[in-house]
C-alpha cells in the first residue's frame, strides 16, 4: 500500500510539471522548474518502506536539510543538473528553507574524481539527504550509504540499495521515440543526426528510443550518432554538430548535458550566418527552447523544434519532502514512464501533423501497443 500511495503522490507532481513544460512552451517557450536499467514505464519496490529509516533520530523538520552533488557540468548546465537544482531549490522556497548547511545546497562535481569526495561533504556537513544526480554517483553514493546509516541517500538514473537509500530511473527511451517521430516528421533532407555525452547505459535508452522512433516513421532515413565523450565539452559537441550540418543533416537530437549546449551554439551561428538554413535542435531533459531563440534580421527564430523532458526537479522535491516527512521510500527503487508523466515531449514548434503523429505514437506506448528498445541495435 505504501509502494502505491509513493507512485500517485509522484504521478500527481510529475503531472504538474508536465502541464508547466507544455504551457510555457506555447507562446513564450519559458522553462520549467521541475522538469539524459531497469523496464520501461514500470515501478517495481525493492523493498517496502522501512519507517526506521525515515524516521530513526532526525531532527525536526525546522532544521531538516538536504543536499545534492551534481553530476558534471553544473548547476547551470540547462539540462540534467539545472533539472534536479530547480526542484531542490522550489523544495527549499515551499518549506521556507534557505540556501546553505542548515537548508539545502548544492556541490558541484567539475570532474570524476571529485565525486567521491562531494558525497563525503555532503555527509560531514550533516545534511539528512544527500542526492547523487546521475549515474555516475552510483559507487560514492553506495560506499556512503553503506557506511553512515543515519544519513538517507537518494540516486537519479541509477540505483543503490539499503534501508537507508532510495533509487529513482525514468524511461527515457520512451520519450526519446517520441522526439524520433516528431524528428522523422519534420525532417526534409531525411538525414539526422544524434549527438550523446558519453556511452552507457542511460544514453544508449535515449540513443535506442530515437532511432527506433525514426524509423517507426521512414526507415529510409539515415540517422547519423556521435558521442562527445564527455559531458562538459561543448566545443567538442560544437564541432560534431558543424560536421552534421555540413553533411546535409537538418535535425540533431543531443543527450550530451552541459556539453549539448554546443550544439544549440552551432545551430544558431549557421542560421545567422546563413538565415536561409532550415535546421532545428531537439533538446534534452527540460524544456530546452529558450537555448533555440535566435533574432534574424529583426526577425526572431526558434531553433528547438521540441525537448524531451524529465521530471528530475520533481523527483527531487517530492523525495525530500517524503523524507522530511517521515516517509521515505527506504531501499525502493520506481522507474517512470509516459504512464506515469515521468518523461514527456514539449509541442515545441511542431506541425500539426507531427504532433498528432506524437501523441498517436505516446497512447500506443502507454497501451502497450509498442515496446520501445532500451539498447541500440547490434
Amino acid at each position: 500500500m505504501r509502494k502505491s500511495k509513493w507512485v500517485s503522490l509522484f504521478t500527481l507532481g510529475f503531472s504538474a510539471s508536465v502541464l508547466l513544460a507544455a504551457c510555457g512552451n506555447s507562446e513564450e517557450g519559458a522553462d520549467t522548474t521541475d522538469t539524459a536499467s531497469s523496464e520501461p514505464a514500470a515501478s517495481e519496490s525493492a523493498s517496502s518502506t522501512s519507517e526506521s529509516a525515515a524516521s530513526g533520530d532526525q531532527t525536526s523538520t525546522e532544521d531538516f536539510s538536504v543536499v545534492m552533488v551534481t553530476d558534471i557540468g553544473g548547476v547551470d548546465d540547462k539540462s540534467f543538473n539545472q533539472s534536479a537544482w530547480e526542484g531542490l531549490q522550489a523544495w527549499g522556497e515551499e518549506n521556507g528553507k534557505e540556501e546553505g548547511v542548515n537548508g539545502y545546497d548544492a556541490i558541484i562535481s567539475n570532474n570524476d574524481g571529485e565525486l567521491v569526495t562531494n558525497v563525503t561533504t555532503g555527509v560531514n556537513n550533516g545534511f539528512d539527504v544527500v542526492f547523487g544526480i546521475g549515474y555516475k554517483l552510483k559507487n560514492a553514493m553506495q560506499d556512503a550509504a553503506n557506511n553512515n546509516p543515519d544519513t538517507l541517500f537518494a540516486i537519479i538514473d541509477d540505483t543503490i540499495e539499503g534501508e537507508n537509500t532510495t533509487s529513482m530511473l525514468f524511461a527515457d527511451h520512451e520519450a526519446a521515440f517520441l522526439a524520433g517521430v516528431a524528428a522523422a516528421h519534420t525532417t526534409k533532407s531525411n538525414q539526422i543526426g544524434f549527438v550523446g555525452g558519453m556511452e552507457g547505459v542511460v544514453i544508449d535508452r535515449f540513443e535506442a528510443g530515437f532511432i527506433e522512433g525514426v524509423k517507426s516513421v521512414n526507415p529510409e532515413i539515415k540517422v547519423d550518432v556521435q558521442y562527445v565523450g564527455s559531458f562538459d565539452d561543448a566545443a567538442l559537441a560544437k564541432s560534431i554538430a558543424n560536421g552534421m550540418y555540413s553533411s546535409g543533416v537538418d535535425i540533431i537530437y543531443q543527450a550530451a548535458g552541459n556539453a549539448g549546449n554546443g550544439v544549440f551554439s552551432e545551430a544558431r551561428d549557421i542560421v545567422e550566418s546563413d538565415p536561409e538554413r532550415e535546421i532545428w535542435v531537439i533538446g534534452v531533459d527540460r524544456d530546452q527552447q529558450e537555448e533555440g531563440k535566435i533574432t534574424v534580421d529583426g526577425e526572431e527564430r526558434d531553433l528547438t523544434l521540441t525537448s524531451t523532458v524529465k521530471g528530475v526537479g520533481t523527483a527531487v522535491q517530492e523525495i525530500a519532502n517524503a523524507a522530511m516527512n517521515n516517509e521515505f521510500p527506504a531501499n525502493e527503487t520506481n522507474v517512470l514512464g509516459l504512464a506515469e508523466n515521468g518523461v514527456s515531449l514539449t509541442d515545441g514548434v511542431l506541425s500539426e501533423d507531427a504532433l498528432a503523429a506524437v501523441r498517436e505514437a505516446e497512447q500506443k506506448i502507454i497501451d502497450g501497443e509498442i515496446e520501445v528498445p532500451e539498447t541500440p541495435a547490434e
